[in-house]
């Protein structure tokens, strides 16, 4: 059975809201959350971009059931891996086992910040692949030493740590990603619902592990305004995520995306309030073989209204796949 989660969209609420609405989440009956990592909202319409790590600390005391996961944090610019390792470790100790750490090589757009420069994709991957072994080696509670191509940590050690580490899910876009998810991760983090991708993670040692996926989704019963506030809010995420890694902020977002019409989004987003539309868009996902499926409500002030649609209607219409 596919398993529905609720995303906690940085970009488009400020961190009270975002509480408010997995607490919110966790009563309609998803059965995860994820929360996106972010500097910059894509989009200045957007508005918003809180530190999501205090979000979901707060998150873990204002739940108790719905499992918390980072969708996903870039461990190799603006957090040194063994940062990310006591922040992951503390995470699973406050919401008490209920932690998943989803990882990724990062965009521009977020990273930019600490001034590091910005390298090939190639780079960042390798980056990506010694900041989950630095990560993996501080999970274990011993010292850690390392010296390597990208980073240094001397004498680290986590003092606060679960029995149980967090599972580490890894996100994909090609090849050099699903090998590194397939060798390094317990999980995989898409955001397509392409199967190349699953057969290539299954093949570098991903078979049997879970396969998280995510999508946008506008709910409103009003159709016209869910299509003017997706074209408003989400146009960029058309641009597919070779463009929208590279691009550095807001400002380039819009130019990229200003020829996107409100009906070019309305064919890849659905919205409106037809629960079986929503359906047909999460079908491909679980097709493909994607274990757990995480929905955006895209809008901040529409969560709402959207999660009591979802407990009424879209939840348990999703239970049928």
């Amino acid at each position: 059975m596919v398993r529905i989660g609720y995303t906690m969209m940085t970009e488009q609420a400020g961190p009270r809201e975002l509480v408010g609405h997995v607490v919110g989440a966790e009563r309609a009956g998803f059965d995860f959350s994820v929360i996106s990592d972010h500097s910059f909202p894509w989009l200045e319409a957007q508005g918003h971009a809180p530190y999501a790590w205090s979000v979901l600390g707060a998150a873990a005391q204002a739940t108790s059931r719905i499992p918390l996961m980072t969708y996903v944090t870039c461990p190799t610019f603006r957090y040194h891996p063994a940062v990310i390792a006591q922040k992951a470790a503390t995470m699973q100790l406050l919401s008490q086992g209920r932690f998943r750490l989803g990882l990724g090589s990062g965009e521009n757009l977020n990273e930019h910040i600490v001034g590091a420069g910005w390298p090939a994709a190639h780079v960042r991957l390798d980056m990506l692949e010694e900041a989950v072994g630095i990560i993996r080696a501080l999970f274990t509670g011993r010292y850690v030493s390392h010296h390597g191509t990208h980073f240094d940590v001397e004498n680290a050690k986590l003092w606060d740590r679960p029995d149980d580490p967090p599972l580490i899910g890894i996100a994909v876009s090609g090849d050099r990603s699903c090998e590194i998810a397939g060798r390094y991760g317990d999980l995989l983090i898409a955001t397509e619902p392409k199967q190349e991708l699953l057969t290539a993670f299954g093949e570098y040692g991903g078979s049997g592990k879970p396969r998280i996926g995510q999508l946008p989704v506008c709910y409103d019963p009003d159709r016209d305004a869910a299509v003017a506030r997706a074209h408003d809010q989400f146009r960029w995420a058309l641009g597919g995520w070779k463009v929208n890694a590279e691009l550095p902020g807001p400002a380039a977002f819009a130019q990229a995306s200003q020829r996107t019409r409100p009906e070019d989004v309305a064919d890849s987003i659905p919205c409106g309030d037809d629960v079986d539309a929503f359906v047909d868009a999460v079908r491909p996902y679980a097709e493909a073989g994607f274990t757990e499926i995480a929905l955006i409500q895209i809008g901040g002030g529409q969560q709402e209204c959207f999660l009591d649609w979802s407990e009424a209607k879209l939840l348990p219409a999703l239970g049928e796949l």
